[in-house]
Parts: structure tokens; C-alpha cells; sequence
């Protein structure tokens, strides 16, 4: 009894065993861990050259069958040749392996999509409360910058979140105007996480994670917040934005995919 007492001042009471662990882990030490569950997004299809192409990023969660990506890189993959089956890519480098998926749901206003796959699970990243997560919290965020362009080869960025802002500034101006921005002002606007980091087309779908735990607090989404708050650049700022990882429990749990398992690599 005065172990169990010791280790409730030491450590909030109820504290997973395995979070309690991850906590005291180096930032290398959490990228070996959650490298396996972060995969590539894209397609296959026999008759092209090379039949396996990806264009994003995304990362396994829940029972380790359903992936997080962005809308817009499986809207671009929908919108492709009928011919191409949607999938994911795992491994690394030239062992890279393709797994067909299905679309389970799309989010566009949150640019969220959910994939499922069959067989063996993978392991799954767990999501943190992002209701948590404040001005100036050190971040980290994998994936595969470029796609293709540099291959399957997972590349870490160490991020602060510099501000909590709207995803949608209105503009001064209505000749600014576009299509998508008018879209995104007829809704509610929600808050999006401001990033101190460079992202690229590619990153699209990389978890946002804490550096010292691993926990999944955003998913980054730089071209589709982009194109609402920076629609005049075209060139990587330095500033990237993600979406806050509270929508993406709302469209796990409506698609019945927050089933627990351990988080990737947890001992």
C-alpha cells in the first residue's frame, strides 16, 4: 500500500503504465517508435511506370486497421485514373510495400480523411487531448516531404506551436475572394494550430506529436490552410498549420474506429 501511495504522488493516479514510460523518452528514441505506424498515401496501378506513385502522408490509429490522412490528398486520388486502387505504402526505401485501402469517410471542412485496411494490423499511433496543447509547446511531425521526388524516407521536423488561430482570416479586400474561401466563411470557423516549421506537398497527413511521448496532438494539412490564409504564396514560409487532433476523434468515433490498442512500440 505505501508503494501504490508513493507512485500516486509521483504520477497522476491512472496513468497508463505506458504513458507514464513514453514520457521519460528522447526525441530519437520516440521516432524509432512511431516510424512503423506513419505511412505513405497513394496508389498502384499495373500498366504505369512505376506502378506504385504516393503523394502523401498519413499514420495508423485505433486497432491499427484504420489510417488518418488529409481530404485533399485522397480527393487528388480519387480524381485520378479509375484505374489506380488507393492504398497505402509501408516499409521504407526500395523495400517499400503497397496495401490496398478503402475510403471509410471524408471530412473536407476539416480536410480529414479516414482509410481502412484488411490482414495484419500496424501499429497505431495513439491520440492525445489537443484541448492541452498551448502557445509555445515543442512539437515534432513525420512524413514523406516531396513524395516521390525524394522516396519513401521518413524525415522529422521539430515544430513549436506558435499560435491557435481561425482557419480562415477574412479578407479586406473582396477581389480576394476566391471560391474556397467564400466556402469557409459560411461556416463556423474553428481553431487550426500555427506552426513554426516548414512543411512541404507531401507532408499533407503527417501526425503532429509530442516529442517526448509520441501522443498524437494535430495532423498537418499545409496545402489546404494554406490556400485559405496564405492564398498569395507559393513558396514554403515557414509557417504550416494542422488540424487540431479533437476532429479527428469526432470522425473516428462516428465511424466506430477509436477501438484501443497499444501504442506503437509501448512496453
Amino acid at each position: 500500500m505505501k508503494t501504490l501511495l508513493l507512485l500516486c504522488l509521483l504520477l497522476p493516479c491512472g496513468l497508463p503504465a505506458a504513458r507514464a514510460q513514453l514520457q521519460a523518452q528522447s526525441l530519437e528514441q520516440v521516432i524509432a517508435r512511431v516510424k512503423p505506424a506513419i505511412v505513405g498515401i497513394g496508389s498502384h496501378q499495373k500498366t504505369r511506370t512505376p506502378a506504385i506513385q504516393f503523394i502523401g502522408t498519413g499514420f495508423a490509429t485505433g486497432d491499427g486497421l484504420s489510417v488518418l490522412t488529409c481530404a485533399h490528398v485522397i480527393e487528388k486520388l480519387l480524381a485520378a485514373n479509375p484505374g489506380e486502387t488507393i492504398g497505402i505504402l509501408t516499409g521504407q526505401g526500395e523495400v517499400a510495400q503497397f496495401r490496398a485501402a478503402t475510403v471509410q469517410a471524408l471530412d473536407a471542412e476539416h480536410d480529414l480523411a479516414l482509410l481502412r485496411l484488411s490482414g495484419t494490423p500496424l501499429p497505431a499511433l495513439q491520440l492525445g487531448d489537443a484541448a492541452e496543447v498551448r502557445e509555445g509547446q515543442a512539437m515534432a511531425f513525420t512524413g514523406f516531404p516531396l513524395g516521390t521526388l525524394l522516396g519513401l524516407h521518413h524525415v522529422t521536423h521539430r515544430a513549436t506551436v506558435s499560435a491557435l488561430t481561425p482557419v480562415v482570416i477574412p479578407s479586406a479586400n473582396a477581389l480576394r475572394l476566391d471560391p474556397k474561401r467564400l466556402a469557409q466563411l459560411q461556416k463556423a470557423p474553428y481553431t487550426v494550430f500555427q506552426l513554426d516549421a516548414t512543411a512541404y506537398p507531401g507532408s499533407s497527413g503527417s501526425p503532429l506529436f509530442d516529442p517526448q511521448t509520441g501522443l498524437v496532438y494535430g495532423i498537418v494539412n499545409m496545402v489546404y490552410v494554406k490556400g485559405l490564409k496564405e492564398a498569395a504564396v507559393t513558396v514554403p514560409s515557414g509557417i504550416t498549420y494542422a488540424i487540431p487532433g479533437r476532429h479527428m476523434q469526432a470522425l473516428l468515433l462516428k465511424n466506430n474506429a477509436l477501438s484501443s490498442a497499444p501504442a506503437a512500440g509501448a512496453r
